[in-house]
């Protein structure tokens, strides 16, 4: 049984660790609160645009001339998974919910004979997709100096897998991050970033437009515009949600840890009482069966 010295040592420990836990909250709600206004004011913007596009899209006969993001390369062998994560831990299984979608997913493409490789955003997820597959890395974006990832980061993202995709390193790339449904809900989502999907986001604005559309200049010209900004909307947004996501899981994490420490004293609180009771009750003995033999 632990001294009355160790159970206090213990007691106080756990205190400290609920006061850290408590402010982690605290600061992941105030967090929350920006990030989550952010991801539902992105939202609009980024269904509307896919509309638009896919509307444009649909209204052109895809060929060799066509843009290479709409076109494809014409192969189907090359997946690269662009994976989503956080710098920093404290969020629950918010990071390892992400990595977990794009394993599965990645030993689903390896069983049907492709070629799978990874492109990381974030620290956190690294580990973990670098032992699975080792050799399979092919670029990795740093945000660790960022204080909070916006539209510049996704710029730039976009700008070096477009290059990646003009070289010939892959020929299909799905991005994988966690949609925020709520503080107790954040879903990992699998999304087919390029080539650019079209055919749903058409078929969504031709069943609300009720009029014909007349683009000016060419349809063509616009897809060349359209499409590279589209890819950096897509990642930009995927960037919110996740943002959104890593608060809302932080917060509901460090409410369950402050919950548990709170728990854990009360227990510790009661051995330690019991304990001081008994050493408290054997020492009025000792003294009573000593007063007696004199």
């Amino acid at each position: 049984m632990a001294s009355l010295k160790e159970l206090k040592g213990r007691i106080n420990s756990v205190k400290s660790t609920q006061k850290i836990t408590k402010a982690k909250q605290m600061v992941a709600a105030a967090k929350l609160r920006k990030a989550q206004a952010a991801a539902e004011a992105a939202r609009p913007y980024a269904s509307r645009l896919a509309a638009v596009m896919g509307s444009i899209a649909g209204k052109v006969t895809v060929s060799e001339s066509s843009p290479k993001l709409l076109a494809g390369t014409g192969k189907d062998q090359v997946h690269l998974l662009v994976v989503a994560n956080s710098d920093k831990g404290l969020c629950g299984a918010f990071n390892s919910n992400v990595v977990k979608a794009a394993l599965s997913a990645a030993r689903e493409l390896e069983g049907q004979g492709k070629t799978v490789l990874f492109y990381l955003i974030g620290r956190k997820g690294r580990a973990v997709i670098r032992r699975a597959y080792p050799k399979a890395v092919l670029a990795s974006f740093d945000t660790t100096s960022v204080r909070e990832p916006g539209y510049a980061e996704a710029e730039a993202i976009a700008d070096e897998l477009m290059a990646l995709y003009d070289e010939g390193k892959f020929d299909v790339a799905h991005l994988f991050y966690s949609k925020f449904k709520s503080a107790l809900q954040q879903d990992p989502t699998q999304q087919q970033i390029v080539p650019v999907p079209t055919q749903s986001a058409a078929t969504k604005l031709d069943a609300g437009a009720g009029s014909a559309v007349d683009y000016e200049p060419e349809e063509e010209a616009i897809l060349a515009a359209l499409l590279p900004r589209y890819l950096r909307t897509q990642l930009f947004g995927a960037l919110l949600e996740n943002s959104a996501s890593e608060q809302g899981a932080s917060m509901t994490a460090m409410d369950n840890a402050t919950r548990n420490a709170g728990e854990l004293i009360n227990k510790l609180t009661i051995q330690y009482n019991r304990s001081r009771q008994a050493a408290i009750t054997t020492e009025l003995i000792e003294i009573i069966a000593g007063a007696e033999a004199l």
